[in-house]
């Protein structure tokens, strides 16, 4: 079972067997089904190749604390065991526990800017089975319930993206189709 990490730049606390980050640069992997957040201003959060995934990417510019979630589905009633094992495989119960962990850094809600990438159309995927555009749906829906705005979103499409965040600045960069853009 991989857990969320959450990381302090002053006392380095892992939550997970998953590298911390230290006081030095360090470029942190946010994998599938997994979240970070840190307060450590060195760090770059980074998730690869999201599909019909969603990154939902969170920085505070005053307390500099960043977060990112790399979910694969959107709801966990198909499997309630797997998401109480690994809460961040589903938007609806890995994004209050990425949201959880970004106040428990003692972020203000006001102070936040959040973006959205990914849920591409994959492989063909038909209207009815569409998985991006489910877990784009569904991410909107549960920000709007909290009331949590979205700032940029880079989603839908049928290209994969990568995601990186650097902590310090909250400069948010999308790579896909050998382009790199700011979001």
């Amino acid at each position: 079972m991989r857990t969320p990490v959450a990381t302090s730049a002053s006392s380095e606390l892992p939550v997970s067997p998953k590298p911390t980050v230290g006081i030095a640069a360090a470029r942190v992997c946010v994998s599938i089904a997994e979240f970070v957040v840190t307060s450590n201003p060195n760090a770059e959060l980074i998730t690869y190749a999201l599909g019909s995934c969603v990154a939902v990417i969170v920085h505070d510019p005053r307390s500099r604390v960043g977060g990112m979630i790399h979910f694969r589905l959107p709801l966990s009633s198909g499997d309630p065991d797997k998401a109480r094992e690994q809460p961040a495989t589903f938007a609806d119960t890995g994004i209050p526990a990425l949201f959880r962990t970004i106040y428990s850094f003692g972020c203000d809600k006001r102070d936040l800017v959040v973006k959205l990438a990914g849920g591409a159309s994959m492989n063909g995927d038909s209207a009815q089975f569409d998985i991006g555009a489910r877990n784009i749906l569904i991410a909107r829906r549960i920000l709007w319930q909290y009331r949590i705005l979205i700032t940029a979103e880079a989603v839908g499409g049928q290209i994969a993206r990568t995601v990186r965040l650097d902590v310090e600045s909250g400069r948010c960069v999308i790579r896909s189709g050998g382009k790199e853009s700011e979001l």
